[in-house]
């Protein structure tokens, strides 16, 4: 973090937008938080009046509802949430994944469904990868969407879902084929207001990220048009997923570094009003090591965080190095909060202070959009 540094890929637009997150964030998101934790969801309202300042499915094009705007935009929302230590609200899902999938993919009539919708805040979107046996392995999903006529049949159970309690319309990922592997994985729309045989599960009692809506799903005999596989085309749901999965791995990274660079200014204000043997703790030899150390690696995650974005902007941005952003950024981001903490000394252990919630909350971005082992297994097949 340096006073004189500014990513490239922020312009004035781009930088009052982001104000803006970080205004409503702070006013209806962070206001709210033991709220969001006792329930263990954010209140749907939120998801309206981010809608109405136009915080929903930024990057979307106008002529599906969206906001007209880059990824840039959906990302500065991202860097909001993870600078104030929200990781309750699930808009990063909604907007920078689900939406995108429905983007990138969705036949015509699939965008004109949901996309407004989801910009509005009326939708809020889920993805259901993960199961009960199989995570990061997505090869080996077990849940079934066979065909019946002219309709689909569901049966499987997902857990780990963002959004779970909330969602009105999941993608899901299933074995249209299961005889074909990969080949026959497909991703399918599922509109939750009107699925005989759908029902969520418990929500998670997670170790962080408490007011996150993070529960199981289970799909008994789900029956669903068979028009509702994303596309059209059945199939095609691994290799969306492989080239989707870049754009999720980049928004994780940005939360990260985000939340490091805030854990970084918390802990150097602390340290300098903390007082010790006559010091404050800020002028021991050993925290400004420590500060030095972490300012460090946080300027270099930020500046290797606008590189895969401008990469990205400009539909350059590789699966290797989307990886590569996702575990490095996220361990960076674990050991940089855990070194804040310690200079917080007992205080750091206490959740009024921010800086314990982020060590809570920080823990899981290792695990979710890939594990991070899996992340290394990927570059390496690329050397």
């Amino acid at each position: 973090m340096t006073d004189t540094y500014r990513s490239a890929w922020k312009d004035d637009e781009v930088r009052a937008f982001g104000k803006v997150a970080a205004k409503f964030i702070d006013a209806e998101v962070m206001a709210h938080r033991e709220t969001w934790e006792r329930q263990h969801q954010v209140d749907r309202d939120v998801w309206r009046k981010a809608a109405d300042l136009g915080l929903l499915c930024c990057s979307i094009p106008e002529e599906y509802g969206g906001g007209g705007g880059t990824i840039a935009h959906d990302l500065a929302v991202s860097e909001a949430q993870g600078a104030a230590g929200d990781w309750n609200w699930g808009a990063m899902v909604h907007s920078g994944i689900v939406a995108h999938y429905l983007l990138a993919y969705g036949t015509e009539e699939q965008k004109q469904t949901w996309l407004p919708a989801m910009s509005t805040g009326e939708v809020v979107g889920a993805i259901a990868m993960t199961e009960p046996g199989t995570g990061s392995d997505l090869q080996a999903v077990r849940t079934r969407a066979v065909a019946n006529g002219a309709d689909l049949i569901i049966d499987g159970a997902k857990t780990f879902i963002s959004n779970a309690q909330t969602a009105d319309l999941v993608i899901v990922v299933a074995k249209s084929d299961p005889a074909a592997g990969s080949q026959g994985i497909s991703l399918v729309l599922v509109d939750t207001r009107d699925a005989a045989g759908f029902t969520r599960g418990r929500t998670l009692d997670k170790v962080g990220q408490h007011g996150a809506d993070t529960a199981e799903l289970f799909f008994e005999g789900v029956r669903v048009p068979g028009t509702n596989i994303l596309g059209g085309v059945p199939g095609r749901g691994f290799g969306q997923l492989m080239t989707q999965l870049a754009q999720e791995r980049l928004f994780i990274g940005a939360m990260a570094v985000a939340s490091m660079e805030t854990a970084l200014r918390d802990t150097v204000a602390y340290t300098k009003q903390r007082q010790a043997f006559g010091q404050s703790i800020f002028d021991f030899q050993n925290s400004k090591f420590v500060l030095a150390e972490v300012s460090t690696t946080t300027h270099i995650a930020r500046v290797f965080l606008d590189s895969c974005i401008e990469r990205h902007l400009a539909g350059r941005l590789d699966a290797t190095t989307a990886a590569m952003a996702k575990w490095w950024l996220t361990e960076q981001q674990t050991q940089v909060i855990d070194r804040c903490l310690q200079l917080h000394g007992g205080y750091g252990y206490v959740r009024e202070y921010r800086i314990a919630r982020m060590y809570q909350d920080a823990r899981a971005q290792r695990i979710y959009g890939g594990a991070n082992e899996i992340m290394k297994d990927l570059i390496a097949r690329a050397l």
